[in-house]
């Protein structure tokens, strides 16, 4: 049983999560996608440190509580909402390139690199995971700041050609298309 606790603890946080997105994706539609999205690097911020305190209790209920607060709840904020939020920061000549170069980047250097780094920084601890804890609280920061910054886009127009915006061929500010000459 002691090998499968984890597991068994990202399954029930799976399955939250299934339960939990389409309300924070509903909640963004409400309010917007940058206060949810900050709700959950906030609270991914403040779980950095007791996640490791609940699995240093060894006790199997506050393990998988631990799991299912930092993948349901803080992630999950940040995932229900990331695929409207991102790509409404771009424009439509742009947006499936810009929305696909954002995640695959972050995909190599952040995600790819993150179990090689939080292992060295373990290692490096002497197997203490505060340092881990310190790197977590810093993306989660680094992610909280730059969603603070970013502009909410979820009441505005999402179209160029309906919204009046410059653009590069004529008629389309007006909502005519542009034709070829």
């Amino acid at each position: 049983m002691a090998e499968n606790i984890a597991y068994f603890g990202v399954m029930i946080a799976a399955g939250v999560q299934f339960f939990v997105t389409p309300l924070y994706g509903a909640l963004s539609d409400r309010i917007g996608r940058r206060p949810v999205y900050m709700f959950g690097a906030a609270f991914l911020l403040l779980l950095s440190f007791p996640f490791f305190w609940l699995l240093d209790t060894r006790m199997v209920v506050l393990i998988w509580l631990a799991i299912v607060l930092g993948y349901a709840i803080g992630n999950g904020a940040m995932f229900a909402t990331q695929p409207a939020f991102f790509s409404e920061l771009f424009g439509t000549n742009v947006r499936y390139s810009g929305v696909s170069l954002g995640y695959q980047l972050t995909a190599v250097f952040a995600g790819g690199l993150a179990p090689f780094i939080a292992t060295a920084l373990l290692a490096w601890a002497g197997g203490n995971p505060w340092l881990v804890s310190v790197y977590v609280a810093v993306l989660a920061l680094i992610s909280l700041v730059s969603v603070y910054l970013a502009t909410e886009t979820f009441h505005g127009e999402i179209s160029e050609e309906l919204s009046g915006k410059p653009s590069d061929g004529p008629g389309e500010a007006s909502g005519e298309p542009s034709r070829a000459v």
